[in-house]
C-alpha cells in the first residue's frame, strides 16, 4: 500500500507532476526531482482528449478554466483548401470535453496541484547514478547530493536514466520527417477547431489557444537529412515558408506570421519491453514515446500517471509494478500504430491521395457520426474507474 511510503519522481514534466500529485493524494511521501533550474515551458500547443481530461479532473484540477474547448477536427487538401472531412465533436461528442491547450498553463496547473498536494519539488538535481536493493533505491545527484526512497519512478521523457537499466541502449531509428513548432499571434477570429492541411509528404497542424490570442503550428515535412534528436532546434522561419510555399493561401498566411520556430526530427522509439524492477518503474516518454499524429503523447503520461498511483496503492509493491505495466503496454502499443497510421495518411501522393481523400469525402458526408466515433476506443477509455 502507498499510504506513507516515500517516492521518488524523477523529471516534473506532465507524466511526473502528475503521478506525484496522485501519489500524494494517495498518502504517499513525494519528492520530485528536476534537472532544471526551473519548471518552464517553450511556447507550445497540446490537445487533451477526454480521457486525459478525466485524469485531470480527477486529481481534482479544472482543466477548461485553462483551455478552450475544441469543437471538431478539420482536414483540408493543403494545396487548395478545400475541406476533406470534418470531424464534428461538438454535435456528436457533446459530453466529451476535447481541450485546446498551452503545454505551459498545463505544466503550471500540474506543479501547482502537486504542491498543493504536499509534493516537494527539488530543482536543479540531475541524477547521476541510480542503485537499488531490496529496501530501496538510492540516487546520487551531479552537484554530489545524494538520497534515498524506498521506490524511484523515472518520468524523465526520451533521455530516462532508469530506461536503459531496465531494458539496455535505446536503438531509436529515424522516420524520415522533421517538424517545425511555433506559436504566433491568432487573428481573432480562428474558430476552435484543429485544423489539419495535407499533401503529399507534408502537413500542418494549426489552432488556437488562451482564449483564441495565440495560434499553435506544428508542419511536419519529409527528409533524410536529420541526425539529432530533440524538439528545441531553433529553425528558419524563412526556410520553412520555402518548405511549405506551394500550401493554399490560408495556411501560408498563418505561417508567414511567424517569427521564431524550433525544429526537431521525429524518431521511432519501440516501446519499452520492461517498465519496473523491483523498486523502480518508468511511465510517460521514458517507457513509450509517442509521434505527434494522434494528440495522445501527454495524455498517455496522465493515463499511466493514473494507473501506476492506483496499483501502488491498492497492492503490494511485488506486485503493484507488475500489474501496472500489464495494464498499459497494449493500450499504449495500440495507440502509437493508430498515431503512426495518421502519418502515412496525411502524406498521401498521387492516385493513393486522390482515393484517399474521396474516401474520407464520402465517409464524411454519408456518415459523420461514424467518422467520429472511429476513435471512440480511445476516447471512451476511463483509467479513473478502475
Amino acid at each position: 500500500m502507498v499510504i506513507g511510503q516515500d517516492i521518488a519522481v524523477l523529471g516534473a514534466g506532465v507524466a511526473g507532476l502528475a503521478v506525484a500529485q496522485a501519489l500524494a493524494l494517495r498518502g504517499a511521501r513525494v519528492t520530485v526531482y528536476e534537472q532544471a533550474t526551473e519548471i518552464a515551458e517553450v511556447g507550445a500547443g497540446l490537445q487533451i482528449s477526454p480521457n486525459g481530461v478525466r485524469v485531470l479532473k480527477a486529481l481534482g484540477l479544472d482543466p477548461e478554466a485553462h483551455a478552450m474547448r475544441s469543437k471538431g477536427v478539420r482536414l483540408v487538401d493543403g494545396y487548395m483548401g478545400r475541406e476533406v472531412l470534418y470531424l464534428d465533436l461538438a454535435a456528436y461528442r457533446p459530453e466529451d470535453a476535447f481541450l485546446l491547450m498551452h503545454r505551459a498553463d498545463l505544466i503550471a496547473m500540474l506543479e501547482a496541484g502537486a504542491r498543493q498536494s504536499g509534493v516537494e519539488i527539488r530543482l536543479a538535481h540531475k541524477v547521476a547514478d541510480i542503485q537499488g536493493d531490496h529496501d530501496g533505491v538510492s540516487l546520487v545527484f551531479e552537484h554530489g547530493a545524494e538520497a534515498r526512497h524506498a521506490v524511484v519512478l523515472g518520468a524523465d521523457g526520451l533521455h530516462s536514466k532508469l530506461r536503459p537499466m531496465l531494458n539496455g541502449p535505446a536503438k531509436p531509428f529515424f522516420t524520415g520527417q522533421t517538424a517545425w513548432r511555433a506559436t504566433v499571434p491568432a487573428m481573432g477570429n480562428e474558430p476552435p477547431v484543429a485544423m489539419v492541411h495535407m499533401a503529399a509528404g507534408r502537413h500542418v497542424v494549426s489552432y488556437p489557444l488562451r482564449g483564441g490570442t495565440l495560434m499553435n503550428i506544428v508542419a511536419v515535412e519529409e527528409r533524410e537529412d536529420w541526425v539529432e534528436e530533440g524538439w528545441n532546434h531553433a529553425g528558419d522561419p524563412a526556410e520553412m515558408m520555402r518548405n511549405f510555399s506551394n500550401f493554399c493561401p490560408g495556411i501560408k498566411g498563418v505561417l508567414s506570421r511567424v517569427t521564431e520556430v524550433s525544429r526537431w526530427g521525429l524518431f521511432r522509439h519501440p516501446v519499452a519491453l520492461r517498465w519496473y524492477s523491483e523498486r523502480t518503474a518508468i511511465l510517460g516518454d521514458a517507457a513509450h514515446p509517442t509521434l505527434p499524429f494522434l494528440a495522445q503523447g501527454a495524455v498517455m503520461a496522465l493515463e499511466d500517471a493514473w494507473v501506476l498511483a492506483d496499483c501502488l496503492a491498492t497492492l503490494p509493491l511485488d506486485q503493484a509494478l507488475p500489474a501496472y505495466q500489464a495494464k498499459r503496454r497494449a493500450r499504449v502499443v495500440r495507440v502509437i500504430e493508430a498515431a503512426n497510421a495518421n502519418a502515412k495518411n496525411y502524406h498521401l501522393s498521387g492516385p493513393k491521395r486522390f482515393l484517399g481523400h474521396a474516401v474520407l469525402r464520402f465517409a464524411g458526408a454519408m456518415a459523420p457520426k461514424q467518422a467520429v466515433e472511429r476513435f471512440s476506443w480511445l476516447y471512451d477509455y476511463d483509467v479513473t474507474k478502475g
